[in-house]
């Protein structure tokens, strides 16, 4: 053990590297993408490629250098990474029913209502907040599936 600490208080670029590995495996696995450890392994990165280039030494310069590189590069990317996570996965694919063209069974409004597909009411209640209730017997598409709850907007 005491070998393995001197040849990182020799080779502080190696320590960096490996800091830098250990810190984006656990963000990839068990934060999941969601950014401060991957800014942090970015940063301890591209200081241990400035050491072992031999532009920078000494811890406290390094230890400077990634705080430093850290909050440049969240900066840099912190949009970019939000924009990514939330661009969505496309169309809702999780029913065969989304699409379908249905009629009311009862009014529909945000809390409530069910639809007739297939001679079955299902329970249904409007999407996305939408303000108009949909009266009986009216047309209206499923949009969307929460459970057991089909999501409808007016045709």
């Amino acid at each position: 053990m005491e070998e393995l600490l001197t040849y990182f208080s020799q080779h502080h670029d190696q320590l960096l590297y490996l800091v830098a590995g250990v810190s984006l495996i656990t963000e990839l696995t068990v934060i999941g993408l969601s950014g401060p450890l991957l800014f942090f392994a970015i940063a301890c990165f591209l200081t241990a490629i400035l050491i072992s280039l031999g532009l920078i030494s000494g811890w406290e310069i390094e230890a400077f250098t990634i705080g430093i590189l850290t909050a440049v590069i969240t900066v840099m990317l912190w949009r970019p990474l939000k924009r990514f996570q939330n661009s969505g996965g496309g169309a809702d694919t999780s029913s065969d029913m989304i699409g379908k063209q249905v009629t009311t069974a009862s009014e529909i409004t945000n809390s409530g209502g069910s639809i007739r597909y297939s001679g079955i009411d299902w329970n249904s209640r409007l999407a996305d907040d939408l303000q108009v209730n949909i009266p009986t017997d009216t047309a209206c598409k499923i949009v969307g599936v929460e459970g057991n709850v089909m999501l409808v907007e007016p045709l």
